[in-house]
């Protein structure tokens, strides 16, 4: 028989065993979220969600002109004489495997696209940079990591670009003309005035948007909400459309046939930016 002693001994064994295995299955827990978060992150860049109503624009528009940063490309304020409405479509985040779901879209449309790739994403998906070229689409720099907040400095955010061009290169070839930058979040207002600077300084011009469907402001947004935010802000005879690509960004891809039959009703053509 098992004396009491026995007992307790054994007892106190069963409960270390009891503890380790608990132990063991937490940090298997907290290991398989970070895992899950490093890849998840890795696939799918953190997004910069701007919200601004389009007087800040507009401020911000004028606040950099007002800097003399002539660089800045605003095919929304140059005035047309031949009565045209022009469209421009333009993707931010990618590559993705959305993109080349975008890409059939706008070939069945007969309708080219500006891009601007996240250097890190086209290092996974040369193929997709590639095909874009080859179909006709227009491809720009989007910075290579678009995890910049604007703290760093503007050293290191011009450094993220050259870097996003020197891949974006190495893929396309070294004679294709990558001047055009948007920045992560946009460059609208006075805090952005040097990195504006900075870029031009270094090169490039750069381009925000005049109109968007808020497609930034959450993951599986419902098709009819981004639609209800492009009517919202489509007024003038020119706007460029933000827009993402990014993998999150399924509805997106499901809007787009019903955004570009809106913008024919409403006697849009289309056009790609020009680097």
């Amino acid at each position: 028989m098992i004396n009491l002693e026995d007992s307790k001994k054994v007892m106190a064994i069963k409960k270390k065993r009891f503890i380790l295995v608990i132990t063991i299955l937490i940090i298997l827990c907290c290991l398989t979220v970070y895992i899950f978060n490093k890849i998840y992150n890795t696939t799918h860049p953190k997004e910069i969600a701007v919200k601004y109503n389009h007087s800040e624009v507009n401020k911000s528009e004028k606040i950099t002109q007002k800097n003399q940063l002539g660089d800045q490309y605003t095919p929304w304020t140059t005035k047309r004489t031949d009565g045209k409405k022009i469209a421009y479509l333009t993707f931010d985040d990618g590559p993705s495997v959305n993109t080349e779901k975008i890409l059939h879209i706008l070939n069945q449309n007969n309708i080219k696209a500006s891009f601007f790739l996240i250097g890190k994403n086209a290092e996974n998906n040369k193929d997709l940079v590639r095909e874009e070229v080859a179909d006709g689409e227009v491809i720009g720099n989007h910075t290579y990591s678009h995890q910049l907040n604007y703290k760093e400095g503007t050293t290191l955010f011009v450094n993220d670009i050259n870097k996003c061009e020197k891949v974006l290169k190495s893929i396309v070839g070294p004679s294709y003309n990558l001047n055009l930058v948007r920045f992560p979040g946009g460059s609208f207002g006075p805090k952005l005035v040097p990195f504006r600077t900075a870029v031009i300084k270094a090169g490039y011009k750069f381009i925000d948007w005049n109109d968007e469907i808020g497609d930034a402001d959450g993951y599986d947004l419902p098709v009819s909400t981004l639609l209800n935010n492009l009517k919202k802000y489509t007024l003038q005879n020119t706007v460029v459309i933000l827009m993402h690509d990014a993998g999150a960004k399924k509805t997106t891809v499901e809007a787009l046939p019903q955004i570009i039959q809106y913008l024919k009703l409403k006697g849009y053509s289309f056009d790609t930016l020009k680097q």
